[in-house]
C-alpha cells in the first residue's frame, strides 16, 4: 500500500470501533478522502471490522455512491430524462464525449474529468441539462458544452 493511503486509512479506522455497523461510515469517509475505494483499503477495513472481504466488496458495489476506480477531479453529469432527451440531450452527451474523449462511466487519463449520465435531475424546465461539479447548466447547446468545459479547466 502507498504510505499516504496506508496512513490515511489508519487515521480513518482509528475513529471507529470494530463494530460491523461502522462499515458504511468508514467507506464513506474513505470515498471522500481518496475519491474512490482502493482495493487494499477495503481489505484493511475488512480485517479491522472482522468481516469477509466479500461483504465489504458487496456493500461497496451495492451503493452507487462508492467508486472502485479513481474518479476525475471534475464530475460532468448529463441528464437522460425524457424532457432532456426530447430537447437534444443525446447531442449534448455526444459533444461531451467528443470533447473529453471518454464515455459515461469513464475518467480521462489525466484524472481531470469523469463523465456520468443521470436518469433525471428534476430540472425539466431547463432541459437539456448538464451539471459540472455542483454547477447546473440548463438549456444546453453543443456550443455551450465547449465553452463550459473550456472554462472549467
Amino acid at each position: 500500500m502507498k504510505p499516504d493511503i496506508d496512513k490515511e486509512s489508519d487515521e480513518i479506522i482509528a475513529r471507529y470501533s470494530q463494530e460491523s455497523g461502522n462499515l458504511i461510515p468508514i467507506l464513506q469517509e474513505a470515498q471522500e478522502r481518496f475519491g474512490y475505494l482502493p482495493e487494499e483499503v477495503m481489505r484493511k477495513f475488512a480485517r479491522y471490522l472482522k468481516l469477509p472481504e466479500s461483504t465489504v466488496y458487496g456493500v461497496s458495489t451495492f451503493y452507487a455512491q462508492f467508486k472502485l476506480t479513481p474518479t476525475g477531479r471534475r464530475l460532468v453529469k448529463v441528464c437522460r430524462g425524457t424532457a432532456c432527451h426530447v430537447r437534444g440531450g443525446a447531442r449534448i452527451l455526444r459533444e461531451v464525449e467528443k470533447r473529453l474523449g471518454i464515455k459515461p462511466g469513464e475518467t480521462t487519463s489525466d484524472l481531470e474529468y469523469s463523465l456520468e449520465t443521470i436518469a433525471c435531475f428534476g430540472s425539466c424546465a431547463l432541459a437539456p441539462v448538464m451539471v459540472v461539479d455542483k454547477a447546473v447548466y440548463g438549456r444546453m447547446t453543443t456550443a455551450r458544452v465547449g465553452q463550459i468545459l473550456s472554462g472549467a479547466k
